[in-house]
């Protein structure tokens, strides 16, 4: 067997299915929110919130996009390349999620410091998907997870900028996500796909909040 045909698990119709209604439910929502979310900081936002959200929106449509095309397509080479960038997305997702939070929070040093490191980790992660698919798994969600949780280093920081608000919507969705990384990893599940994507849709959802949270009330 080549590598691409034993790296996937095989999944029944039904569960195909499930997973491409979550996966759908999720683009659909996201593409609609997305705009709003430009029109809103075009209109009546700042440059930074603007540009903010730009970068927002375009890793979460772009993640989703690419995790829902990854996720329906059948065995092949092509799939084994849609999973490099797959796993990739995540990385930029993550990071184009803080940055709205973090550019709300400049110029801070060390806010700075830590945006500069998501997208570093991000680089890094996205380098290692490409260079070596397949290998290198659990590091690899090892460094969501401390992308994800990196925050907490600087909650004072944003506590003193953000709303009460956007630091509990951030806040849920990590755990939200979190919590569905343990149905990622329960492979011998029935529909854990779309289990685990179904925390994924809910956790972006609760995130996209506290990013329209955060520039409502973005600095001027």
């Amino acid at each position: 067997m080549t590598s691409f045909e034993t790296m996937f698990r095989r999944y029944d119709v039904s569960e195909i299915i499930a997973d491409g209604i979550v996966h759908g439910v999720g683009v659909v929502a996201a593409l609609i929110a997305v705009t709003a979310l430009i029109f809103y900081t075009t209109v009546w936002g700042t440059s930074g919130a603007l540009v903010a959200s730009w970068i927002y929106g375009i890793g979460l449509v772009a993640s989703l996009g690419i995790s829902f095309a990854y996720n329906i397509w059948p065995h092949s080479p092509v799939k084994w390349f849609l999973r490099r960038l797959d796993h990739s997305a995540i990385f930029i997702l993550i990071a184009a999620t803080y940055t709205p939070f973090l550019v709300a929070a400049w110029p801070d040093p060390l806010v700075i410091a830590n945006l500069i490191g998501l997208w570093c980790v991000a680089a890094f992660g996205i380098a290692l998907k490409c260079i070596w698919p397949g290998r290198f798994d659990k590091l690899t969600i090892l460094l969501y997870l401390a992308m994800g949780w990196s925050g907490v280093v600087i909650f004072s920081h944003l506590y003193d900028v953000l709303s009460l608000a956007t630091l509990v919507l951030i806040l849920t969705g990590g755990i939200i996500y979190t919590v569905g990384v343990i149905f990622h990893v329960w492979e011998k599940l029935r529909f854990q796909n779309a289990i685990w994507h179904g925390f994924v849709v809910t956790a972006a959802g609760v995130h996209y909040a506290a990013v329209l949270t955060c520039v409502v009330w973005f600095p001027v």
